[in-house]
């Protein structure tokens, strides 16, 4: 059964910089898409970003275009989300997620099968 768990989180000032990391276990080759999303308390989840199995395809929301990326490194398992330039309204818990399902261009949750518990990222002004 695959298994995600995020790294990274953390407190920051407005303008900083954090990277994420989402460590893989478990039988990879099922996994296709893998993707980020976000949640900030009383909001509902918010995708961020989508990534391809090789990495060549990726869609971001607009909110964080230009200022997130989102990367993958296949050899060590792990799914990364490098945030720059953060804001207040970045403040969620981040969580990543798999599908067994190719990619598409939509940050749509209910196509993602297994997620990690989340990472707290918490912006100051």
């Amino acid at each position: 059964q695959v298994q995600l768990v995020e790294f990274g989180g953390g407190s920051v000032a407005a303008g900083g910089s954090l990277r994420l990391s989402c460590e893989v276990s478990g039988p990879i080759v099922r996994i296709y898409c893998m993707a980020w999303f976000r949640q900030a308390p009383g909001k509902e989840r918010e995708g961020v970003a989508i990534i391809s199995p090789s990495g060549s395809f990726t869609y971001y929301a607009e909110s964080v275009k230009d200022r997130f990326t989102i990367s993958k490194d296949n050899a060590n398992n792990t799914l990364y989300l490098q945030i720059n330039s953060l804001k207040p309204e970045d403040t969620a818990l981040y969580s990543c997620a798999a599908s067994g399902a190719p990619c598409r261009a939509r940050l749509d949750a209910s196509r993602f099968d297994t997620w990690g518990p989340g990472t707290q990222v918490t912006v100051s002004t």
